[in-house]
This record gives structure tokens, sequence and C-alpha cells, in this order.
């Protein structure tokens, strides 16, 4: 066995750690044996010395392992999608219940948001009555019954994880691309999938903005699952402006609820394209359909049969929401007291939305944490924002700002003004989806 000293050491001398050296670490790390300050030194050792990718992927398995694993017999693949995270993306509260419709058993653990991109179960928790915490059996028999369940992590579920996350953010190393594959994949694998899709964002709203970068994040995460024994897949998406056209919890549920159930001119097209297409090469990775194309039509058909709206009801339900809530769901979900219309002062066409701007006046509406013990209004955000290429005459809505208080919706409306640039010219918005590694 390999002491967390010796680890360090080799760290500090620049020799990345074998997978034996890691595996023990991480299990140090579960345990309580490492230390809080060996476990920073390790996350500050790995910023230095990189991991190789059969140790990135060793690490990864060890902080899987060192907690519970999903096991699962059932008629269908098990898989699941995973966001990089963004602006506006309620994509998993659609994904998941039309997975399931397509024969999927999708066992999702999701997180809540820190900063200015949301986090899925701050959305779900905008639902009353939702709950998003509880124990593995009862998620697994969820998953049994109705097909999809959107949780969060217990504390059983890759623990060592959590003591690195804690402690990456305290010492400047949360970048680290080692860390971010180990942290997204440890929690990911446990679920025990079968097959993975990825949705790597790049773009203004993006937590990797760069798209060289995001790229390497991308081919990181595709190699460590599959080394993991998981097919797995990810697709590069744009977020160079929202994914849907609403940011802030209540306010994107309704986002998804209008792609589930209002498939005419209501529903986000760019967010219902972004669901086909992680929809379709996940089908695809579990084997449910031949090619992606098709799994995408499966998926599309799900939605406009109104199937996937059903699931998510029955998923809804099972999870403490309302049993009505698919009827009323316009009715059930919070409301802010101030909304305010922002419009151009002048015409022109939308050439630039700097999405992680309105991330940042979403969280000072309340709609998000800086500090993870930050309570949040789930009822504030921005709706009806306008998009890329776009053109928009004098007077026209640009977007709806959601607030407590009237003081707080002016200026929250300047300051979105500020984040949407118009010019003169024709405007060809950048591709939805731009690469996809398998």
């Amino acid at each position: 066995m390999t002491g967390p000293r010796e680890t360090l050491a080799r760290l500090r001398q620049g020799d990345a750690p074998n997978a034996d050296a890691l595996r023990d670490f991480a299990s140090g790390l579960a345990d309580g044996s490492v230390s809080d300050a060996q476990a920073g030194a390790f996350a500050m050792g790995v910023c230095r010395t990189p991991l190789t990718p059969e140790g990135r992927a060793a690490l990864t398995r060890a902080m899987r392992d060192g907690g519970e694993v999903m096991e699962w017999d059932l008629p269908g693949p098990v898989i699941d999608k995973h966001s990089t995270g963004g602006v506006g993306d309620c994509v998993s509260l659609i994904l998941a219940p039309a997975l399931a419709v397509c024969g999927a058993f999708v066992p999702m653990i999701s997180g809540r948001g820190l900063g200015h991109t949301g986090g899925t179960l701050d959305k779900l928790s905008a639902i009353p009555g939702f709950r998003t915490e509880m124990q593995t059996d009862e998620v697994q028999a969820i998953v049994r019954r109705v097909g999809c369940a959107i949780v969060g992590a217990t504390g059983d579920i890759a623990p060592a994880d959590r003591r690195l996350y804690a402690v990456r953010d305290v010492t400047g190393t949360v970048e680290s691309l080692d860390l971010i594959v180990a942290s997204i994949l440890s929690k990911k694998l446990a679920e025990g999938p079968e097959a993975l899709v990825l949705d790597v964002k790049t773009g203004s709203g993006a937590f990797m903005a760069d798209p060289k970068a995001a790229r390497g994040l991308a081919q990181a995460l595709v190699e460590t699952a599959q080394a993991n024994g998981v097919m797995t897949s990810a697709i590069l998406t744009d977020m160079s402006q929202p994914a849907a056209t609403s940011c802030g919890n209540a306010l994107e549920v309704i986002s998804a609820m209008e792609a589930l159930t209002e498939p005419g001119a209501r529903r986000s097209e760019r967010l219902v394209t972004l669901v086909k297409s992680l929809g379709g090469e996940a089908l695809a990775l579990g084997g449910l359909v031949p090619d992606a194309d098709i799994g995408a039509e499966r998926i599309g058909t799900a939605l406009s049969s109104g199937a996937a709206a059903e699931v998510f009801g029955r998923m809804a339900a099972a999870q403490g929401a309302p049993a009505d809530f698919l009827e009323r769901w316009r009715d059930r979900l919070p409301a802010a007291p101030v909304v305010a219309e922002l419009r151009a002062d002048h015409p022109g066409v939308v050439s630039e939305i700097d999405a992680r701007a309105l991330g940042e006046i979403v969280v000072d509406l309340g709609g998000g944490r800086r500090r993870e013990d930050d309570t949040i209004d789930p009822a504030v955000g921005l709706s009806h924002i306008v998009q890329l290429g776009a053109v928009v005459t004098e007077g026209q809505p640009l977007a709806r700002i959601h607030a407590a208080e009237s003081d707080v919706a002016e200026v929250a409306a300047a300051r979105v003004a500020e984040a949407i640039t118009m010019e003169s010219g024709a405007v060809t918005p950048p591709p939805l989806v731009q690469e996809t590694l398998r």
C-alpha cells in the first residue's frame, strides 16, 4: 500500500503517481485517513503534475469504488447524460423522460447550481414537493417503475469526490482537467450505466468557454469513461446564448414543460434540437437504435406524442410533486411579483449575447448562489430572451425580467441591455451542435 505522504512526495518531485498509489489515496479520502491538508496538497500537486490518461482512469475508478455503486437487473439499458453546465440549460428535465419512453432506464444524478450556471436540482426544487434527496433503494425503485429519476448524490456515492471537491475551490484547483474528469465521472459511473452521453459546452455562458479547452475536456471524459467500461460519447455544443429562452429555476421548468406539452410555437426549438441530438446519441450508444439520427427521430416522437410528458408527470409524482402537476403545471409554479419588459431602443440584428452575464444577472436577482449556503428565490430570472440572428425592430421586446422588487428589475433590465449587442447587417449564429467525439 502506498501512503499519502509518498504519493504527495512523488507529485512534488514532478512524478505522476501510478494506479495503485492513486487507488490508495482515493480510498484514504473516502475513509477519512487522508487529512484535509493532504487532500489540498494532492489537488495542488495534480495541477502541477498532471496525471497520465491511465492514472486519470484509475483515480476515477477508485473514487467511484470508494462508495456505493448501483447494480441493475432491468429489461433495457441504463443510460445517462451529463452537461458541463451552462445558462438556461434545462435539457435534463426533458431528456430523461424522453429516453425512458424509448426503452432506456435513467438514474440521473445531478447537482445544484453555483455561480452563473444553474443546477438541475434547483430547477426541480421549484416544483412544490419535488424531492431530489432520497436513498439509493428508493431511486432504484422509481427508475424500475417509471423509467427515470433525477436526484442528488447520496452521502454514499463517491465520498472521495465530496472530500476532494470541498478543497478544490479554496486551493485554486477547480480548473484541473484531471480533477474535473474524476469528479464528474466518479458520480456518473456510480450509477452503473451502460452508456453515457456528455454535453460539453463552449462559448460565453459555458464553464469552459474556450473551444480548445472544451474539446480537451470532452476527449478526456470520453477516454476515461470508456477505459472504465462505459460506452461514451461527447457532443460539443454552443453556449454563446442560453440553451432555452429562459434563465431562472421556475422559468426554466416552464421552458421544459412547454417542450414536453406544447409542440407548437411556444417551445424553444433550440432547446428541443439539443434534446434530440443528445438523446439520439444516447439511444445509439445504448443499442436501442442503429444510429444517432434514428435515435433523434425517436426522441422527437416521444416529445410530439406527449409520451415523454406523461413519464415526466409520473416521475414528478413519484418524487413528491402534486399528482396533477402535468395538468396544472402553470398554476403550480411560483411567479415573481414584478415582471418588467426590456424593449429595443433601436432596430438591428442580434449579433452577440453575453450568456455568462445573463447568468450573473439571474444570480443577482436571487435566482442562484455565490456560496453553497445561499438561499434561492425560484421565481426570479429572465424569460423570452431574444436569440442570435433575430431581426429586431425599435420597441420590440428583447427579454422579460422577473424580480422580487421593481427597482431590482430596473437595474437588471439595464444590465440585460448591455449583454445584448445588435448590428445592422445579417448575422449567422454558430452551429448548436459542433462536433461529436466517440
